[in-house]
């Protein structure tokens, strides 16, 4: 095979012009019970463009925790995955919350089990544990302090430097957080399914077929392809870098539902879906576990619906409260 030459077909996102477009029934039903419920629709840059589209917030992991903190309405329903909507409950422990598809789960947030973490912390009690959001309540409770892919450098630079970090669970973000404070810290051995089977050589020949197009990687990803990528970066940084950047033409190295984000909101320019070697786009198959009809479903039946444990509850949100503290 030549530089030049690839066994799929790359998905490529040209741009394309503003305007609104009409919606399927299925969408106004949901908008109707929405309305109904008094409830708003929280929608992770991961999720399809259906939903996207008629969500009221539409972010990363940080701009959700807060957009669930400050939420008056009386039912919240996450689209995302499970520890997403942990998290939406955690913070609003008196309001329902919603999950289109229960099962949605998490491949990075299961590489952390609560029982080993307890067993770790047990073995060294004086570690001090900063855990990606990526995981589940019962390692948030176990937790001194929680961060996202976009603030996890000014999490870290906040923490003791006395103390000893071990970070949890997702040992690509860890290194790079690591390397961007120059904080030694223990990493967990945990990792994205998605993101670590994209690679550099898949990449690079995607990138001489669009030479001008800039690299911009999410730090999930592993270190050939975080080193090689023009800039490393959160899904919402993405957004702000594509949007200033004078590049007309982006390869997005994350999952493929960040480009239904940026095309709504950078039409104009194009992006190109970061391929794996035996695929032109990576996709999660729990975000995509979340449909059009299980999301108006839910509304219409209010379930499945996020329960957990009042003292889990309390002890998950204290550093759940400490990363949004120290993220304003």
């Amino acid at each position: 095979m030549s530089a030049n030459d690839l066994n799929y077909e790359p998905m490529v996102f040209s741009p394309k012009t503003k305007g609104e477009r009409s919606l399927s029934d299925i969408q106004k039903e949901i908008l109707s019970l929405k309305k109904e419920r008094n409830a708003v629709i929280l929608a992770h840059n991961y999720q399809i463009e259906a939903i996207q589209e008629i969500a009221d917030f539409v972010g990363d992991s940080l701009g959700l925790a807060y957009n669930a903190e400050a939420t008056d309405a009386d039912i919240i329903v996450f689209c995302g995955v499970h520890f997403m909507a942990e998290t939406a409950k955690i913070v609003n422990p008196n309001k329902t919350v919603l999950l289109p598809d229960l099962d949605a789960g998490c491949s990075l947030s299961d590489s952390c089990p609560e029982k080993k973490l307890e067993a770790y912390k047990q073995a060294n009690p004086e570690v001090y544990v900063v855990a990606y959001i990526n995981c589940s309540a019962g390692v948030k409770a176990l937790s001194d302090v929680i961060c996202t892919s976009g603030n996890a450098k000014k999490i870290v630079d906040r923490v003791p430097k006395e103390k000893e970090i071990l970070f949890v669970p997702d040992q690509n973000l860890g290194k790079w957080v690591s390397e961007q404070t120059g904080r030694p810290m223990q990493l967990w051995p945990g990792s994205c399914y998605a993101h670590v089977l994209f690679t550099q050589n898949a990449i690079e020949r995607l990138k001489a077929k669009f030479p001008s197009a800039l690299v911009v990687a999410h730090p999930e990803c592993v270190q050939t392809v975080r080193d090689n990528a023009d800039i490393v970066c959160s899904t919402e940084k993405m957004v702000h870098f594509c949007k200033d950047s004078q590049s007309e033409s982006f390869i997005i190295i994350t999952e493929t539902g960040m480009i239904h984000r940026l095309q709504r909101e950078i039409p104009e320019k194009t992006f190109i879906a970061g391929p794996t070697d035996s695929c032109a786009c990576n996709e999660c198959r729990f975000m995509k576990m979340n449909t059009i009809e299980k999301l108006r479903n839910c509304l219409r039946d209010l379930t499945p619906e996020i329960e957990l444990p009042a003292d889990l509850t309390k002890r998950a949100y204290m550093p759940l409260k400490r990363m949004l503290d120290w993220s304003k």
